[in-house]
């Protein structure tokens, strides 16, 4: 029985987590949580799972829960995260919050000696060398959540890292992969939000559109594999059935497919490197695709690619300034106050104000992400 803490538990890959441990009573407990402001749904997964921990962002909603479930402990806002992400009985922390906000629990957690599986990438992103040298020093395991790590994890299982030639993320393309950029003047949120192979959160789901997902997928492959960027391919995959793949010395490639379920990758960070039946809707059969399609990506119609590439590279404080400054445009894109093609503009602009700091420490990192947010926010 592994007793797991999830960060995120209303989001999408929250909700995916919550039926994996519905499936497997036997095999997962989900012991403590955090959520953020969907009250509704909070109130029915502690209903459901019985959590001794949980933690909301707003101090009224903490007030209103712990009125209503006397036998659990409740906190709030970031320290709440932090005490969840450490709570004595869990063994596994999920990270599934969006945003840096995932950085500080997740060096509690490793602290605290807790196995990470990690969905939140921004944690990686931004202090990618703070996270896995905590990790190493503490002898904790660091499992990707995300579809392509998991698939490169997979792929990798049994071989010797010292042969990798390449690393080849897979991309969708999202949701205006077949728009020019001229096209993309006019795009509207609703349009964007309709991914043609994923379902996702708002904000991944933007990500995917711009393809600053997969760069933010690249530098968190650079961490968790010790790969450099300039060993690190993408590549449209637009069945979104090849999940990753990895080139090998001898001109072998090895390849994860399955169906577009979260699920998957999900369950096999809590199961690693164990495997687990899973219901689904379809059976997923290799005999329905004729084809799989393969694309180089254009830069040019994709500059966000590039930017996250030219940020991991220059590295130190450039990173968490990229992620910083696209949270804040994605937001304003969500919220109507910025046109999608100028999402790119906007994190272009933040990085080329920003002189890099080499060998970040944490606090320098917490200070540039907040000034980044508070310069793009002016921009808006």
């Amino acid at each position: 029985m592994k007793k797991i803490i999830l960060l995120g538990a209303t989001g999408s890959i929250g909700t995916q987590t919550l039926a994996i441990i519905r499936e497997n009573p036997e095999k997962f407990q989900l012991v403590a949580l955090s959520f953020g402001r969907n009250m509704e749904r909070g109130r029915a997964i502690i209903q459901e799972f019985k959590p001794k921990m949980v933690a909301v962002w707003h101090t009224r909603d903490r007030v209103a829960l712990e009125a209503e479930f006397p036998n659990v402990k409740f906190y709030n806002g970031l320290e709440g995260l932090r005490e969840v992400a450490t709570y004595l009985d869990g063994d596994v922390l999920l990270n599934a919050v969006m945003g840096s906000v995932g950085l500080l629990p997740t060096l509690d957690a490793i602290e605290a000696g807790k196995a990470i599986a990690i969905a939140n990438k921004e944690t990686l992103v931004t202090a990618g060398h703070l996270v896995m040298r905590a990790a190493k020093e503490k002898n904790v395991s660091l499992l990707p959540v995300d579809s392509e790590h998991s698939a490169i994890l997979q792929a990798l299982n049994g071989e010797n890292p010292e042969r990798i030639e390449k690393l080849v993320l897979t991309a969708s393309g999202g949701s205006f992969r077949d728009k020019t950029r001229e096209q993309l003047s006019e795009v509207t949120v609703k349009e964007a939000l309709k991914h043609p192979n994923w379902n996702m959160g708002n904000k991944l789901t933007i990500d995917s559109a711009t393809m600053f997902n997969k760069g933010l997928e690249v530098m968190e492959a650079h961490w968790l594999f010790g790969v450099s960027y300039d060993d690190i391919e993408v590549v449209i995959q637009r069945e979104s059935i090849i999940h990753s793949m990895v080139q090998f010395v001898d001109g072998s490639f090895i390849a994860q497919l399955g169906t577009p379920d979260m699920r998957m990758p999900i369950q096999y960070a809590l199961t690693y490197p164990d495997r687990l039946f899973i219901p689904y809707e379809k059976e997923f059969r290799i005999t329905d695709f004729s084809a799989l399609h393969f694309e180089k990506v254009d830069y040019e119609r994709f500059p966000a690619l590039k930017l996250a590439y030219n940020a991991g590279k220059i590295g130190g404080t450039m990173p968490t300034v990229l992620n910083a400054a696209n949270e804040i445009a994605v937001a304003g894109f969500l919220n109507g106050q910025v046109a999608f093609y100028n999402i790119e503009a906007l994190v272009e602009n933040a990085m080329n104000r920003h002189t890099s700091i080499s060998d970040p420490d944490l606090d320098t990192i917490l200070q540039v992400d907040q000034e980044t947010r508070a310069y793009v926010k002016t921009l808006l």
